[in-house]
């Protein structure tokens, strides 16, 4: 019996062509797994059109992702960019909020209101080098 090694049968043009072959079937689920999370996050669909999409896209996958391309691959990109936008607006908001808050001890500003009044303050030379070091030192305590 003559044994030979499996790449020995498997010519490098078959090794493009299943590696080309698993990069399109990848391809194919993240195309897929986009367009029901899109399904879901619209809101201009109501229940049962979410449904019978979701159906669509499931029983008959190929002529269903390419019928939702059709009719609503525009404003996928559009649903896309608005949740973009939402999302760094929430974080923005999240990042004033909390260089915004106040100090534990009340007084109303924030720690860094306070810093920057003190820097005013000794830029004017109201105060000296010796107190703005002991105010902020109090301040960052």
């Amino acid at each position: 019996m003559d044994t030979k090694l499996l790449a020995v049968d498997y010519p490098a043009l078959h090794i493009f062509w299943t590696m080309l072959e698993l990069f399109l079937w990848i391809l194919w689920f993240f195309l897929l797994f986009k367009i029901i999370t899109d399904i879901f996050r619209s809101h201009d669909l109501g229940g049962w059109a979410k449904a019978g999409w979701l159906v669509l896209v499931i029983i008959l996958p190929l002529i269903g992702v390419l019928a939702y391309l059709i009719a609503r691959g525009q404003s996928m990109g559009k649903r896309d960019v608005e949740q973009a936008e939402r999302s760094e607006a929430a974080f923005k908001s999240y990042i004033r909020d909390a260089a915004g808050t106040a100090p534990a001890g009340g007084g109303g500003g924030s720690h860094v209101d306070d810093l920057a009044k003190l820097a005013a303050l000794k830029e004017r030379g109201a105060i000296s080098e010796e107190d703005y070091q002991k105010a902020k030192d109090k301040l960052l305590a």
